[in-house]
């Protein structure tokens, strides 16, 4: 039951939509109609405004990262895993917007770095020097997912690979359309505005 509520709630806390809040509060617009649509931070740079960006982006981490911690120091580390799952479930796929969120890289680094944070540190470099190499997000995001597994394992916390997993292949599916472009080479680069 404890497990339940820890995961429900940390599904809620993912959800709240924080580029859509602040790019409203900003006066920027509508988000969804913006670029991509997405209401992630990528998207929200697109608007122009960097630190709207920033501030998405560290929000989006920090809901990941905060759900992670607070059902470690309550309920040890099951529950954490789960509120990542769960926060990470509430960005994708939020009850405030009937399901229609973002592709959760802000929030799956956010609860990497709770999780394990020499993981988490590593799989932000690798995001970093992915998007110095080819200067697109997308390809960034893909990188830095797929390879967040491998450093869960090798800073050892092999209980946690599952989890790195489940969520490498949900950010996987949630750029299926951004693979295709990269397919394609018509995927944007990265502070391209709409």
């Amino acid at each position: 039951m404890i497990l339940a509520l820890t995961f429900i709630l940390a599904y809620l806390l993912g959800s709240v939509p924080f580029g859509i809040v602040i790019t409203r509060a900003l006066g920027l617009g509508d988000l969804r109609a913006i670029g991509s649509g997405n209401i992630g931070a990528t998207n929200v740079l697109r608007t122009g405004n960097k630190p709207a960006a920033l501030a998405t982006l560290i929000l989006d981490a920090g809901k990941g990262g905060i759900a992670v911690l607070i059902a470690r120091a309550l309920f040890g580390e099951t529950a954490a895993q789960l509120a990542g799952l769960g926060a990470f479930l509430g960005h994708l796929y939020p009850v405030y917007l009937k399901f229609q969120g973002g592709k959760g890289v802000a929030t799956y680094l956010g609860i990497l770095l709770a999780l394990l944070f020499p993981a988490g540190l590593a799989a932000c470099a690798t995001w970093v020097v992915t998007a110095l190499v080819t200067r697109i997000s997308s390809a960034s995001a893909l990188v830095a997912s797929a390879s967040a597994p491998i450093w869960l394992w090798i800073f050892g916390a092999p209980g946690a690979v599952w989890l790195g997993i489940v969520l490498a292949a949900l950010v996987w599916w949630r750029h299926k359309s951004n693979i295709a472009r990269l397919r394609d080479g018509t995927e944007p680069k990265i502070g391209k505005k709409s």
